[in-house]
């Protein structure tokens, strides 16, 4: 009865932070709307909004304004910025001011423009080629983004969470607190996920990375609802490093029957092993690839509807329009809370399948 309170809780905590989100974003575009004068340059202006919204940061904003100065105030926090430029460079994102002024660090100077990091002059100049790419010298760049900074907040949250979770049951066979509302969770990716796809007898090696794997999943895609505004996986770095993870575990972690079976299949005409291992091994490839572009694709596909619809708004400027177009984003930004769930259970579903087929044997005791 007390973790189906929790998970209502939760649940009325979401809905709530996610509209907090979409009011958000409807007033950032409020912000813009009554600057831009046209249909066609709203529409560009709105454009420009979004994939600005879908990039990475070098600091943690959270909004801004214009102040009765005429000047944007930006609320927010600084990163540090870790630059590889003939030794290292290492000073705080404030430097650059959004873009806004260039930042002197040991006489060199660098200027933020279009979310990366260039070399420049005293007066921060940007040199173009002919399809107005910057050509200035791009330094290598390691810093502590918004998303790298979210990503180590949900890593040291996973183990706060686990830890504690750990903890309850040295003390009582039931779990308290946290515990309670973890564990139908974890046992239903044990029981559903990883024991049906992996087996008995190898499931307990996979436990620890599908867990995380799932929890931090779902956790970054429910932060990407809330008014912070993080959106780490909708950055194609991020998604291919988990595919990636999962494909080394498959890889080194499979048994000479998985291998047999790619390069050469038992019961195959030897003629026909030789055209088909290339295409299986290829297709260990396509399974992580296919992995990353998923999760990817939909993830940046809701930000960018969600955000299109409530643009919308501003571009019908009637009451017919602008209500159909709020009610449809706020169905759809509840929508999306299930679209974090689901996508981390299918990546999660998808890569006990692989690490199933890897251990797999011929005689199946262990199911």
């Amino acid at each position: 009865m007390q973790n189906i309170m929790s998970l209502k809780t939760i649940c009325l905590l979401l809905v709530f932070m996610t509209s907090l989100s979409f009011a958000q974003e409807k007033m950032h575009l409020e912000e813009i709307a009554p600057e831009v004068e046209g249909k066609q340059g709203l529409k560009e202006e709105i454009k420009e909004y979004i994939n600005h919204h879908l990039l990475d940061s070098h600091d943690f904003g959270l909004y801004s304004y214009e102040n009765d100065e005429g000047e944007n105030v930006h609320i927010g926090f600084p990163l540090p910025v870790i630059l590889w430029d003939n030794g290292l460079q290492v000073f705080s994102s404030s430097k650059l001011h959004h873009g806004e002024s260039v930042a002197e660090v040991n006489g060199n100077y660098y200027k933020l423009y279009h979310g990366k990091i260039y070399k420049t002059d005293a007066e921060g100049t940007i040199n173009h080629d002919e399809h107005h790419h910057a050509t200035n010298f791009k330094p290598l760049d390691f810093s502590i983004t918004k998303n790298v900074f979210t990503i180590f907040l949900v890593g040291l949250l996973l183990f706060f969470m686990f830890g504690s979770m750990a903890k309850s049951y040295k003390k009582a066979a039931l779990p308290k607190g946290m515990g309670r509302l973890l564990e139908p969770i974890v046992l239903y990716i044990r029981d559903d996920i990883a024991i049906p796809n992996i087996g008995k007898k190898h499931y307990k090696r996979y436990m620890s990375f599908l867990l995380t794997v799932f929890f931090f999943i779902w956790i970054i895609n429910l932060l990407g609802l809330t008014p912070l505004g993080v959106n780490v996986t909708n950055n194609i770095a991020v998604t291919l490093a988990l595919a990636l993870l999962t494909y080394l575990i498959t890889t080194f972690t499979a048994n000479k029957n998985y291998w047999g079976h790619i390069f050469w299949m038992p019961g195959v005409p030897w003629p026909m092993k030789i055209i088909l291992a290339p295409i299986e091994l290829l297709g260990t490839f396509i399974k992580p690839f296919s992995l990353l572009i998923r999760l990817y694709a939909n993830i940046t596909a809701g930000h960018i509807v969600l955000m299109s619809i409530i643009g919308l708004m501003f571009i019908f400027k009637n009451w017919l329009g602008s209500s159909l177009s709020f009610g449809l984003a706020f169905v759809l930004s509840l929508l999306e809370l299930l679209v974090a769930a689901l996508q981390a259970y299918i990546f999660t579903m998808l890569s006990a399948l692989y690490f199933g087929s890897a251990v797999e044997e011929h005689h199946h005791d262990d199911h």
